[in-house]
């Protein structure tokens, strides 16, 4: 009986690694022949709501891993173009998807996809569903947010009233309010049911990417370009604080199940606690080589995932290093066979060249000392010099 358990666990370390090995050539283009690597992340990371699953919005479809084991166990494609958006259903039965144009919705259990939502006029940068599981919230860079019916897919309302791009939608706990932020430097509260607006709350002196409802809903968060997060009270609108110091634009707020706490993304490559109490600054979470442009709490608020070129997990009390989900490689601008044809050398937004083995698709190493991006590599004749 031993014998026969040690098997099965050798079996399924055996199965896992070669799962998350084949897993760059899912769903490869018609003629493609090998995928490097899992794409850039190019929207938000999400938790399922009983924290098993996290999706990640990529330039090649959504990535969806297990959190125990910190494989991918799916990609969902069919949207054309890079994912910009990516949402939970309450129930967890449902991922909803936000490209340009259109928002897909796939079964979150089987990954088959079942409904295309179109209307928008260009990228959906930003997705939410209503706490009962019926309305969808989408919004988008032609400056507005549109809701759908979750069970008929059906168009319900456009919210109309942002003078630029829509870049983050959130429902109040209770559903009854919407609450959306935008480039025009607003944040706009409005009447879930009838689309009516209810607020507008001004005071980010520039664009704003990122917007939170704190977990008892009477709290409304936003992170801007003007490299504040601001807080304000969720009913009235009312200015309650400022939190300052972050150096770089903040592009994602999440707050804590327990609401003592909001995590930052920021574009000089780090995570930020905050106390919500006091504004004091708590913690700040260093090892990213990018802009961070998510961050999320698990539901258990034990963890911190943060999305940059690649998905770190940190500690949500201590701060520490948790793990990181490899393969995502960043914006790809240039690329050269060496010369026997074994490797391909990739150069992007990610500072560093990226060597590649040609036969397996297997990241090989990196050639680091670049503090920018790369836009051009070649090899030489000889093949000894990049």
């Amino acid at each position: 009986m031993k014998t026969a358990v040690v098997l099965l666990i050798l079996f399924t370390l055996f199965m896992l690694n070669i799962f998350a090995q084949d897993s760059p050539q899912w769903h490869l283009p018609d003629g493609a022949k090998a995928r490097f690597g899992k794409g850039t992340i190019s929207g938000n990371i999400v938790h399922s709501p009983d924290g098993t699953r996290l999706a990640v919005a990529s330039a090649i479809g959504i990535w969806v891993y297990d959190t125990a084991t910190h494989q991918e166990i799916a990609l969902l494609t069919g949207l054309t173009g890079e994912v910009f958006s990516v949402a939970y259903s309450p129930d967890g039965n449902t991922i909803a998807g936000g490209s340009w144009r259109t928002v897909r919705l796939w079964d979150a259990t089987t990954g088959a996809p079942k409904h295309t939502l179109k209307g928008h006029g260009s990228a959906v940068r930003s997705l939410a569903f209503s706490p009962d599981g019926n309305t969808i919230a989408s919004g988008s860079w032609d400056s507005k947010v549109r809701l759908w019916d979750a069970t008929t897919n059906v168009h319900k309302h456009t919210l109309k009233g942002h003078g630029r791009p829509v870049t983050s939608v959130a429902y109040s706990p209770n559903g009854n309010t919407i609450a959306s932020a935008s480039w025009d430097q607003t944040v706009r509260l409005w009447d879930a049911t009838t689309g009516a607006p209810k607020h507008t709350l001004t005071g980010h002196t520039d664009r704003i990417f990122s917007i939170a409802y704190s977990p008892d809903g009477n709290t409304i968060a936003s992170a801007s370009w003007d490299l504040t997060i601001r807080l304000w009270d969720a009913t009235t609108g009312a200015h309650k604080h400022t939190l300052t110091g972050q150096p770089g634009v903040v592009t994602s707020v999440s707050y804590s199940p327990d609401g003592n706490t909001i995590a930052s993304g920021s574009w000089d490559d780090t995570v930020r606690l905050w106390n919500t109490t006091t504004g004091a600054h708590k913690h700040t979470l260093t090892g990213h080589t990018g802009s961070v442009s998510s961050v999320a709490y698990s539901p258990d608020g034990n963890t911190i995932a943060s999305g940059s070129r690649g998905i770190r997990l940190w500690d949500a009390t201590t701060g520490a290093y948790k793990h990181t989900l490899t393969g995502h490689t960043g914006w790809v601008n240039s690329v050269a066979y060496s010369p026997d044809g074994n490797t391909i050398a990739s150069g992007g937004n990610y500072g560093a060249l990226r060597l590649w083995d040609v036969i397996t698709g297997a990241h090989k190493r990196n050639l680091a000392g670049h503090t920018g991006w790369v836009n051009s590599v070649a090899y030489s004749p000889d093949g000894n010099t990049i």
